[in-house]
């Protein structure tokens, strides 16, 4: 990285489901646990990856104007219960849908971010620019040791990326030029938005965020600024 470019940069942030936390993994631990002590039978993983499925499709009715903007919380309420009906459970209580749904503030981390984000932080600022809500995030990082300095995004910018607002409101409530600015994701699309809109980029791989098969986004597919085997090889290459 030329020194000029190094200098420039002020904050680095990150996409969080897939990029930082493990979502699914994580998802169906909680399923599997719930599923065990509700004495129903459910393959988590499968269930983890139909609610995921329905990520985008909701974000997308948000983005279309077909729904205000809606936090990812609602959301992910919304698609949970269409997930329930989809694999025929109906052993749950209102108070333990509500509990599963907050599931997603429970993602663990992949085992190098915690250790590189800390790294990262030394020297610059260091923030989820995710379609998180601010609870989903703030929660997620009490629970995984995340060390944010500042929580941005979706709820922040009341816009879902690829929206270029998402990006741009993020930067300016730091006060901060987009050319000031890293994007951190293992999805080469949430990259690419980001460049577009003036930010610097950097693509981590998760290889098996979408389990052993996954086929998608195992390499960049553009001119990235960085990329890096995790965030401890990112950490180096920032010069922390």
């Amino acid at each position: 990285m030329p020194m000029n470019w190094q200098n420039e940069l002020k904050a680095v942030t990150f996409d969080v489901f897939g990029t930082v936390v493990d979502w699914r993994s994580s998802i169906a631990r909680e399923v599997n646990s719930l599923a065990e002590a509700k004495g129903f039978s459910v393959d988590g993983t499968e269930f983890a990856s139909a609610w995921r499925a329905l990520y985008q499709p909701a974000m997308s009715r948000v983005r279309s104007g077909e729904l205000s903007f809606t936090r990812l919380d609602v959301l992910h309420r919304m698609n949970l219960d269409q997930v329930l009906e989809q694999f025929g459970i109906e052993e749950l209580s209102e108070a333990e849908k509500q509990d599963l749904n907050r599931a997603w503030h429970r993602l663990s981390p992949w085992p190098d971010a915690v250790r590189g984000l800390t790294r990262i932080k030394n020297r610059f600022i260091v923030g989820s620019l995710s379609n998180g809500n601010v609870a989903l995030i703030v929660n997620m990082a009490k629970h995984a040791g995340l060390p944010w300095d500042v929580v941005l995004g979706a709820e922040i910018a009341g816009h879902y990326k690829p929206q270029p607002e998402a990006y741009l409101k993020s930067a300016e409530v730091l006060d901060l030029e987009p050319r000031q600015c890293m994007l951190v994701a293992a999805h080469n699309s949430d990259l690419l938005a980001a460049a577009a809109c003036g930010f610097k980029t950097a693509f981590v791989p998760r290889p098996t965020e979408y389990g052993p098969d996954q086929v998608t986004d195992q390499s960049p597919e553009a001119d990235f600024d960085i990329v890096a085997e995790d965030f401890v090889e990112l950490a180096v290459h920032l010069g922390c």
